[in-house]
């Protein structure tokens, strides 16, 4: 965009809000008539399609807040001005820039330049060229290339499964259109996935902004995640975890596969299987199951008995002696 556009187009009432109004209100205000004058509501309507070009571009730098800052400073300091062309005497066209910093010496080509271009550092001497106050590809923050479109940020919701395989999911977009993203195997819960050009067009002629996706996973009933592993609690039996067993443990999306219970396996032992955690680019995690031992809420006469009759026969020591000879050191 050049200079003279950010004198001459009030982007604040094509969009019909206040200088003073917030993000939420704009963005709110903007969709609501990129929805009324989008070209795929309006096939063939050359006016609407005009329209809705020039409200993107108004909401483009409003939404970003250092153009909307260096637009109301422009906007400002150059109430009233104009760029126009010079008489044949080389005189006139700049008088109301040059006025506001009483820098005028009684009109003709004698102002003085170097406080107008410093005010974009840029140095005295310079001249007019193609882009904003003298650069020559546009971008009013920088030198040598048009400025970058802004981002749009979006959020979505994944059930746990669909986060460890990846899939491709649809969005809705700012214009109400919807959006395919492809989800990356592994992506974790609170990542961000960001999709390079397909954000908001550039004010001036660069590069698309990008689309950032904020990702929620829902928790899995069952499986927890620990970077690329997964962690299942399995409960076994008192009798399992004493004399030892053979018992099957869920995997994520696949069939159970079956571990042995060592003799005398105390509760939250973990057992590993390898490779069946989150495979991504970066590697591949391990399924981790840690073992609990269940105890039964009710026994019948005859467990109760049998029970009795083996803590006669344990061997008579207290688990907690070494707990309390720590605590007490």
């Amino acid at each position: 965009m050049a200079s003279q556009d950010w004198f001459d187009k009030d982007f604040y009432q094509m969009l019909g809000v206040s200088k003073d109004v917030t993000d939420a209100d704009l963005k709110k205000t903007y969709r609501k008539l990129a929805r009324k004058y989008h070209p795929d509501s309006n096939p063939g309507d050359t006016k609407a399609e005009a329209k809705f070009k020039e409200i993107s571009e108004a909401y483009s730098v409003l939404s970003d807040k250092d153009q909307r800052a260096e637009y109301d400073q422009i906007r400002a300091m150059g109430s009233g001005a104009r760029f126009t062309a010079g008489d044949s005497a080389g005189g006139g066209g700049f008088e109301d820039v040059f006025s506001m910093f009483n820098r005028g010496r009684g009109g003709g080509t004698t102002a003085d330049f170097d406080d107008i271009f410093a005010m974009f550092n840029q140095g005295g001497g310079s001249s007019f060229g193609s882009g904003r106050f003298g650069q020559p590809t546009g971008g009013f923050r920088g030198f040598g290339g048009p400025q970058k479109g802004a981002d749009v940020t979006a959020r979505t919701t994944l059930d746990f499964v669909t986060a460890v395989r990846g899939d491709t999911v649809t969005l809705q977009g700012e214009d109400g259109k919807p959006i395919k993203i492809k989800i990356p195997a592994g992506v974790a819960d609170g990542q961000k996935i960001r999709l390079p050009g397909r954000g908001r067009p550039s004010p001036d002629g660069g590069e698309n902004g990008d689309i950032v996706v904020s990702v929620t996973v829902r928790p899995h009933p069952v499986f927890t995640r620990e970077g690329l592993n997964l962690r299942v609690l399995v409960p076994v039996t008192f009798t399992e975890a004493v004399l030892g067993a053979t018992i099957e443990v869920p995997t994520l999306g696949g069939g159970p596969v079956k571990l042995k219970v060592a003799p005398g396996t105390p509760s939250g032992r973990v057992l590993r299987v390898k490779g069946r955690g989150v495979s991504t680019k970066k590697g591949k995690g391990d399924l981790l199951a840690q073992l609990e031992v269940a105890v039964p809420a009710h026994l019948d006469p005859a467990a109760r008995e049998a029970l009795e009759k083996f803590q006669e026969l344990e061997p008579k020591e207290n688990p907690r002696d070494e707990l309390l000879n720590k605590a007490n050191a």
